[in-house]
């Protein structure tokens, strides 16, 4: 028996080590960042402002996002339409989507002259500024309404069927459903979505770096790169870091304390009943919201392939070669955030203690992509050139950035299949890589592929990492398309964004669909 055993504990070993190297990845840099910053008399006005600032907007955008979730998912829960699996699969786009091709939606529709200021100087109104706060939250709200309906919908599907066939008989009015139910849903789930969209806003640093509106509207992360880039402050920097990770650390400590599901018992499966008093008005309501919802996350990228579809041919040559080198590096990050997640997946689906071990992919998003970044600065600067390993150091944090989506997704998979197949594979003696390859992987390829199309969409569409280290010669295409619209190119940065959203889609496309083929159930 213990001769059948070792493979696995061997395994084991390997996830142990990598998820050590892991945490020593990401603490080493914050390490280097705490030890590197100076005291609290060295931070300025406007970097108080900064703090300020990343505190209202994230806070503002965590509550709008999930206030205006709330109709959506609920109307997503009530009803059943033709194409309503294509819709939801649709509301999660923006999330997969390069942040820079976002915002050039979004300032297609709402900027200067964009649709909707158009239509306002027609009819003789005033125009809407995009810049600035209310820019900043916008964007937050396109980016992160579809993360919060999934975690309102998840609430509302959870209530079993046979639930709401009791409410039914009971003659439950509307008032009585969001007494019993609505209400008691949202107490469980509201404030645990509306902490992890608030984390998540306080690490967004394309969206401050197009749209905020000076030094009113910056953010502690757009701070850390002006005090790097422009003034080269590694003190201030690295002090200014210090306090988005305590900022982050926070936030994802009560994200944990206040994530829980509501409790309505078990149920039998079956299909979601029709609720009660489920009136001509109420689906009038919810097609209205679902129509509002579908236009306001699709309208901006729609305007962007509408823009920019005809001037692809006339990209310069500089944009063609960043875009290959940000397929690579794409392809790279992927290689090594799936090495990196499989082993720990596995070593966390068979190990007693896994709260514990899954903490391991939460670091990478309690520490902010640009303090490691900034540590791996000060840890490199003074032995080698850093800017001449601005790629390779991209695609690691590009890695560490898509490892706890990974795990999220892995971690289930693997814990079943060594549930079932696992204990199949040992009472027939198989080991080693036979056993991995026949009895485990064919049980991991749909969240597999899932996962790797996350991680190579994400690292297309960065712009955090690369802004601080790039050099001429080594631009991403996100770099390039910001650069391009900098310098007032509108017409080449459109073309850009086309691109970069079609080859952001199409390697999440072909992961995910490689992960399909042949899966087991």
């Amino acid at each position: 028996m213990a001769r059948r055993t070792q493979p696995v504990t061997a395994l084991q070993a390997t996830g142990g080590l990598l998820a050590l190297l892991v945490v020593l990845t990401i603490l080493g840099p914050l390490v280097a960042v705490i030890w590197r910053a100076d005291g609290l008399s060295d931070l300025r006005g406007a970097d108080w402002a900064a703090i300020r600032f990343t505190l209202i907007q994230a806070a503002l955008s965590a509550v709008v996002s999930c206030l205006a979730a709330i109709p959506v998912a609920r109307a997503l829960a009530r009803r059943r339409f033709r194409g309503r699996s294509l819709f939801i699969a649709l509301l999660g786009a923006p999330f997969i989507l390069p942040v820079i091709v976002a915002v050039m939606g979004l300032l297609a529709i709402f900027g200067r002259s964009g649709w909707i200021n158009a239509a306002l100087a027609g009819v003789g109104a005033g125009t809407i500024e995009i810049y600035g706060l209310f820019g900043v939250v916008l964007a937050h709200v396109f980016l992160n309404l579809p993360l919060a309906t999934r975690l309102l919908l998840q609430g509302w599907l959870a209530i079993p069927s046979e639930r709401i066939r009791l409410a039914r008989s009971l003659s439950f009015t509307g008032a009585d459903m969001r007494r019993h139910f609505e209400r008691p849903l949202l107490a469980a789930t509201l404030p645990g979505a509306m902490l992890v969209i608030f984390l998540i806003c306080t690490t967004s640093f394309a969206v401050a770096l197009i749209l905020g509106g000076g030094p009113s509207a910056t953010t502690v992360e757009l701070a850390i790169y002006q005090a790097f880039r422009f003034d080269f402050d590694l003190g201030r920097a690295a002090y200014l870091g210090l306090i988005q990770v305590a900022i982050c650390v926070a936030a994802g400590l009560l994200a944990w304390r206040f994530a829980k599901a509501a409790q309505f018992g078990g149920g039998l499966d079956r299909p979601a009943m029709r609720w009660p008093d489920d009136c001509a008005l109420s689906r009038g309501v919810d097609g209205t919201v679902l129509l509002g919802a579908g236009l306001f996350l699709l309208l901006p990228l729609l305007a962007v392939a509408a823009q920019g579809i005809g001037a692809i041919t006339g990209l310069p040559a500089s944009t063609w070669e960043a875009a290959i080198r940000s397929v690579l590096l794409a392809l790279a990050s992927t290689a090594l955030a799936v090495s990196l997640a499989l082993p720990i997946a596995l070593l966390i689906a068979g190990h007693a203690a896994r709260a514990g071990l899954e903490g391991v992919g939460l670091l990478s998003i309690a520490v902010s992509p640009l303090v490691v970044g900034t540590g791996l600065f000060i840890l490199i600067f003074p032995v080698a050139d850093p800017v001449a390993l601005s790629l390779p150091i991209t695609g690691l944090v590009n890695a560490l950035v898509a490892l706890p989506f990974l795990l999220r997704a892995l971690i289930p998979a693997a814990a079943s299949a060594e549930a079932t197949q696992g204990r199949l594979a040992d009472a027939l003696g198989m080991q080693g890589t036979a056993r991995l390859r026949h009895a485990i992987l064919p049980r991991l390829r749909r969240p597999l592929g899932f996962g790797a199309g996350l991680a190579a969409a994400f690292s297309m569409g960065d712009l955090g990492v690369i802004a601080l280290f790039s050099a001429p010669g080594q631009e991403t295409l996100p770099l390039e398309m910001y650069r391009l619209f900098g310098s007032y190119r509108t017409n080449d940065a459109q073309g850009a964004a086309v691109l970069l959203m079609g080859l952001s889609l199409g390697l999440f496309w072909l992961f995910d669909r490689g992960g399909r083929v042949n899966a087991s159930a």
